[in-house]
């Protein structure tokens, strides 16, 4: 092929193409667990996480809810993906290996998000949210119906495989994913520039900037017990019976049991099987949907 502005032109159409196929291709799973906030600066301060507003009744003067200010913070992190095309594969039209690689491009980039939830979600036992608390913690502090401090779980610990109880349902899912510019793609393939007079290299890439953080953890039971009837009782017990400062309960339903690949017949035999395992009649089917995330192997 020659090196000619139509030929490059009509290559970086073809590889634009074999980009956007791949975006297709990866199934996302994180709207589930994640809310999308749009960002527009290079990070965003959500000091209002820790209060859940709640209606009253209006008895004298509005009450003011004020947010309970905390300083927790997300800040959007650059990421990209660039390919080098060599200029002797396309003056030889060696091109075949090519197409794969850029619809492995979009795949990638559409499966970036579900990286970063999934692993800030394994994370949630280790990692603070906006009360200083691990995530997932036992001693998050609420004020209870006369203000007093209390802790409050969504874990019950434990040492295997994580496993995960959520309230799909609601606006605000356990985890936040700002996006502060969505991926774009881009070529560096003019005959001039310099990756290619120096390098003889043609080069496509993407680039966008995101990030994720926590959201209330009144939302989310994580586990790392083994995955019972039991536990899989206390976690959804813990989760219906979840509330907010002075005692007002969040009405929290647990609709989605999130697991990995190596827990899928556990939650199957919990949430999907006729008869629990001494013959009963299992009480727990139907209470939940089974949801397998391959991005928590």
């Amino acid at each position: 092929m020659r090196i000619t502005a139509q030929n490059l032109e009509s290559l970086r159409r073809g590889f634009n193409a074999a980009f956007q196929r791949g975006l297709g291709q990866a199934a996302p799973q994180s709207d589930m667990v994640a809310t999308t906030v749009t960002s527009t600066t290079s990070e965003n301060v959500y000091g209002w996480l820790g209060k859940v507003p709640s209606v009253r009744e209006w008895i004298g003067p509005r009450v003011v809810q004020n947010i309970a200010e905390h300083d927790y913070a997300i800040k959007n992190k650059p990421w990209e993906l660039t390919i080098g095309v060599d200029k002797d594969d396309i003056e030889d039209d060696n091109l075949g290996i090519y197409p794969p690689l850029f619809e492995e491009m979009g795949r990638s980039t559409q499966a970036h998000k579900e990286t970063l939830v999934f692993d800030l979600l394994k994370a949630g036992f280790t990692t603070p949210c906006y009360d200083g608390q691990n995530y997932f913690d036992t001693d998050h502090p609420v004020l209870d119906a006369d203000g007093n401090e209390i802790s409050v779980a969504n874990t019950d610990g434990g040492s295997g495989s994580p496993w995960f109880l959520i309230d799909d349902s609601r606006s605000l899912k356990p985890i936040i994913f700002q996006s502060r510019r969505a991926f774009e793609f881009v070529a560096k393939d003019r005959p001039t520039d310099d990756n290619v007079f120096d390098l003889k290299e043609f080069r496509y890439g993407v680039d966008g900037r995101n990030n994720v953080g926590f959201g209330f953890w009144q939302f989310a039971w994580g586990s790392k017990q083994d995955l019972t009837a039991s536990t899989y009782a206390t976690g959804r017990a813990a989760l219906l019976g979840m509330k907010g400062d002075y005692g007002r309960p969040l009405g929290i339903m647990p609709k989605a049991l999130v697991v990995g690949p190596s827990l899928e017949g556990k939650a199957n035999e919990i949430l999907n099987a006729e008869r629990d395992t001494s013959g009963a009649t299992n009480v727990w089917k139907g209470t939940a949907k089974v949801v397998v995330v391959p991005w928590l192997a």
